[in-house]
């Protein structure tokens, strides 16, 4: 894959903690691309380096070496307000705690990272975020008044509503129930079909992993596996596999 049909790629990216006998290999030397416009899913034993490597990816970690690009533009080296600017302007986020302000209603958590860049949400993707994701009827509440899926529906939204190059999800269906899961995760998959949205997932869930286009298996650091198309079946199949070694 070349970088003109990645929306992130990383190549030789390395991140350690520590130093001397206390120094931890996060991540090692690590070569990955993510297509635009598809579903990925990151997966691997407890501490493979998952979640390094979707902050990394994303900008909110900076490696230790190597080099990270979000489509043409290298994140490597940039000044922290230049990054900044381009983590609000060009990448999503959504993680297991949701993250909303409980004194804004579900509209005004939305539109949040617009609001603080000083521009107003295009309505036509406003509309059509908040439809697919059937947050019509909630979007004057708050989200006190919301339950635990339409909370993380909410986080979803605001990571949509900005039309991101990218959308990084760190185990988003970790705190919901197995129901509340499954209808995130089909909204997921409905945002990349129906928006043509770019997705990286972290999760351990292999029924999570389904609904990706792809999984891409790390094990002590490093990138050992792939699969395409994968069923829940087959992600298990590999993470056995894995956890054997």
């Amino acid at each position: 894959m070349d970088g003109h049909t990645a929306a992130v790629r990383v190549a030789g990216l390395t991140k350690r903690y520590g130093g001397g006998d206390a120094e931890v290999v996060a991540l090692d030397d690590v070569d990955v691309a993510f297509e635009r416009g598809r579903f990925t899913a990151i997966m691997g034993p407890s501490g493979s380096g998952k979640s390094t490597l979707v902050h990394c990816a994303a900008g909110l970690d900076r490696p230790s070496a190597g080099r990270v690009w979000l489509g043409d533009t290298e994140l490597t080296g940039l000044p922290d307000d230049r990054l900044t600017d381009l983590r609000r302007d060009r990448v999503g986020f959504v993680f297991q705690s949701f993250n909303l302000l409980p004194t804004l209603n579900a509209l005004e958590n939305i539109t949040l990272p617009l609001d603080l860049a000083g521009r107003s949400p295009d309505q036509e993707t406003l509309d059509r975020v908040i439809r697919t994701l059937r947050l019509a009827d909630r979007v004057r509440h708050r989200p006190s008044q919301l339950s635990g899926g339409q909370q993380q529906r909410v986080a979803c939204a605001r990571a949509l509503v900005t039309r991101p190059d990218v959308v990084f999800a760190d185990e988003p269906t970790g705190a919901l129930d197995s129901a509340t899961s499954g209808e995130l995760l089909r909204f997921l998959r409905g945002s990349v079909d129906a928006l043509g949205q770019t997705l990286v997932m972290v999760t351990h869930d292999p029924v999570a992993a389904g609904y990706a286009d792809r999984v891409v298996l790390l094990a002590d650091g490093r990138v050992v596996d792939e699969l395409r198309a994968p069923s829940p079946d087959d992600v298990i199949d590999r993470m056995r596999a894995l956890e054997r070694r």
